[in-house]
């Protein structure tokens, strides 16, 4: 991995169709932006946040998100999920997320991912079965 620095950052974006509400997902019963989907772009802004730093075989996988969602969402509304990284723990890499909507903040948190190594991870998880 070539060197990391804090405050570096990563975004990710997408507009709410059908496909997003939590309606849809099964993680509520409202035609509105579903929490899981939130976390899902802020996952993916830690991701592309650190993606330039990786080398041959490494990645990271999540190990812990702690997260509000403080605002609903309608359909058709753009959402953006920063992430910046704000702790390097050896391989342990710390995030603050954010998420906001055209309207303003809609939810905040901290993301927690581990480097490891793809094909030796990917091994370890398929040993279960």
């Amino acid at each position: 991995m070539k060197e990391l620095t804090k405050g570096i950052t990563g975004t990710s974006e997408l507009t709410v169709s059908d496909s997003e509400l939590a309606v849809n997902v099964g993680s509520g019963s409202l035609e509105v932006f579903a929490t899981p989907v939130m976390v899902m772009l802020m996952e993916k802004a830690a991701c592309s946040c650190i993606s330039e730093y990786l080398e041959g075989d490494e990645t990271t996988v999540g190990t812990e998100m702690n997260v509000k969602h403080i605002s609903a969402t309608p359909k058709n509304m753009k959402v953006c999920a920063e992430a910046e990284l704000i702790e390097i723990n050896g391989r342990e890499l710390v995030f603050s997320v954010k998420a906001y909507d055209e309207a303003g903040d809609i939810g905040e948190g901290i993301h927690k991912r581990f480097l490891v190594y793809g094909e030796k991870f990917t091994a370890k998880t398929y040993s279960k079965i």
